[in-house]
């Protein structure tokens, strides 16, 4: 069953800010081998010209797609989770993502398109402060085995 391209355009807004802490930064570059010291100490992100410990980049996975989960999850859009890959992710930067930051993610589907047997999903997620300053966007593929029609 191919997904249902009425969710196109469909945006979705996650249900509360996401608080970035130093724990979790630190937690983050451990998880991904990334032992640049501006991640964990506060120091060497002065010294690096920045306010606080900064963010990896792929650090927004940890949230962007918490608004999207509504539609992802929504028995009419017909996504099979049993099938799913995978299949890139990017991001766009405004500026570094900071202990202490608020942020919240705003995430679209852009794109859905068959390719042979395959069903290919585009979220972009914008992420912003609540004052809507945008600090970055993510753009995520996902690839359901075997949906399309």
């Amino acid at each position: 069953m191919a997904l249902n391209r009425d969710f196109v355009g469909r945006a979705y807004t996650a249900p509360a800010p996401y608080e970035v802490s130093r724990v979790k930064i630190k937690e983050f570059a451990a998880a991904i081998g990334d032992t640049n010291p501006i991640y964990s100490d506060r120091d060497a992100a002065a010294a690096a010209g920045h306010p606080d410990v900064i963010a990896p980049p792929t650090f927004p996975i940890v949230f962007s797609l918490a608004g999207a989960d509504e539609a992802l999850s929504d028995p009419e859009f017909g996504l099979n989770f049993a099938m799913v890959v995978h299949g890139e992710q990017r991001f766009e930067y405004q500026r570094p993502i900071y202990a202490g930051d608020q942020l919240i993610c705003t995430s679209t589907i852009t794109e859905i398109r068959s390719v042979g047997r395959n069903e290919f999903l585009t979220v972009r997620s914008d992420v912003s402060t609540p004052e809507g300053e945008l600090v970055c966007r993510t753009y995520n593929t996902i690839v359901e085995r075997g949906g399309a029609a």
